[in-house]
């Protein structure tokens, strides 16, 4: 039963995330054409509802070409490599509480020898937040093998490219995380929640989430940081050469990793799905209709909460995406390493300094906040500074040879 009731979770998890995908599609596109003054998909069905479903139907029966330079198998497992780590990444993160188990008090606080059974999670083990970073970190597998199997000079280049990127990237963002866990005290993601009981990490640790929200979006190529498929320089880049359905996994992984991103974000920084006033929610419900009734209503509010505060970090995603250009690749590579990893260095130690220094949790949390925006502060001034460049260096005037005459 155990083994079934796995299944079943994994069956529906898969489902969700991939439902999740084709309408963040719709929701990016409809609120890209808000936020742009345009017209965004609006035929297929009331609204352009139907939209994805549309897109899937075309991508599913559009031919499926298979170039003949190409290393065959590589070529065909390059977009599942880049697939299923987007998805097997949901497996530690808590989208909610439902503690089929018994009862709901158990997700704020598990009483000794009393079992918590989260429908909401399908495994709680203490080291959430490793696997979290090992998985992320296996995706640019599936995009550089895909360019270097295509047998074609730009997308190579676009699979090249993508492995500096997120190289580049992983150090800030694992330093962002380790604040977080450095402020917890635990590896496990359900732990991680309950940390954040009474104040949220974004709050102690404001600095790494910005520089979490950053760094996660080159993780994830978002704009404006999608130097691997820049149109202009690599001609699609690392997916030059793949039609119908391979095509279709790419933007895939792409958009179910946002998702995962903005939840891992939300589980670190926003309280998970922990919202003010839920226990007593809770406790009011179980005074009027029993406990099982109460300890349900507090799973699915916990779900939407966890699911309000993830569509918040999307249209954040989106809306960055409507409003600031692609940045030139040297400063892709500048901002991740002259800016975000020493930030990284300077918050981990100003958080283990003042954890140590000041044991309450509520002070310490105050006088992290103000020194993480102070070096925000002092970044964007020294940031702001011109950089030297041809257009500044004067060079000497050259004269023209006189022309003479025969």
């Amino acid at each position: 039963m155990q083994i079934l009731f796995l299944i079943i979770q994994c069956f529906i998890l898969a489902l969700g995330v991939t439902t999740g995908f084709a309408y963040l599609t719709l929701f990016e596109r409809r609120l890209l054409a808000r936020l742009q003054n345009r017209v965004g998909p609006n035929r297929a069905g009331p609204q352009g509802f139907f939209q994805p479903v549309a897109d899937a139907v075309k991508l599913f029966f559009k031919e499926d070409i298979i170039p003949t330079a190409t290393d065959k198998w590589v070529y065909l497992m390059a977009p599942a490599l880049a697939m299923i780590p987007a998805i097997i990444i949901w497996a530690v993160i808590p989208v909610g509480c439902w503690n089929v188990a018994g009862d709901f008090r158990a997700c704020f606080a598990a009483a000794p020898g009393e079992t918590l059974n989260n429908v909401f999670q399908v495994a709680d083990t203490n080291v959430g937040i490793l696997y979290l970073l090992a998985v992320t970190s296996v995706g640019v597998y599936g995009i550089t093998l895909a360019g270097w199997a295509s047998n074609n000079k730009y997308s190579m280049l676009g699979g090249v490219r993508s492995a500096a990127q997120l190289i580049s990237y992983e150090l800030a963002l694992g330093l962002a995380v380790l604040g977080a866990v450095m402020a917890a005290g635990t590896f496990s993601t359900h732990e991680m929640v309950l940390a954040q009981g009474g104040i949220w990490f974004i709050v102690p640790q404001f600095l790494a989430w910005v520089l979490f929200m950053v760094s996660a979006s080159a993780e994830v190529v978002r704009a404006p940081f999608d130097l691997v498929e820049a149109e202009q320089e690599l001609t699609g880049g690392y997916n030059t050469e793949y039609g119908s359905m391979k095509f279709a996994l790419f933007f895939m992984a792409e958009y179910i990793k946002l998702i995962a991103v903005s939840a891992i974000a939300v589980t670190l920084f926003l309280g998970g799905w922990r919202f003010p006033g839920l226990i007593t929610l809770g406790e009011g419900i179980e005074a009027f209709a029993g406990g099982g009734v109460a300890t349900f209503v507090v799973g699915i509010v916990s779900l939407l909460a966890f699911l309000g505060k993830v569509l918040l970090l999307l249209f954040i995603s989106v809306w960055v995406r409507a409003s600031w250009p692609r940045i030139r690749y040297d400063m892709l590579m500048n901002l991740g390493w002259k800016w975000l990893l020493p930030m990284g260095l300077i918050n981990i130690t100003f958080t283990a300094v003042v954890i140590v220094l000041v044991p309450n949790r509520f002070v310490h949390s105050g006088i992290l906040f103000v020194l993480g925006v102070i070096t925000l502060l002092v970044a964007a001034r020294f940031g702001r500074r011109p950089i030297q460049t041809a257009k500044h260096i004067e060079f000497a005037r050259i004269e023209p040879a006189p022309v003479q005459s025969e």
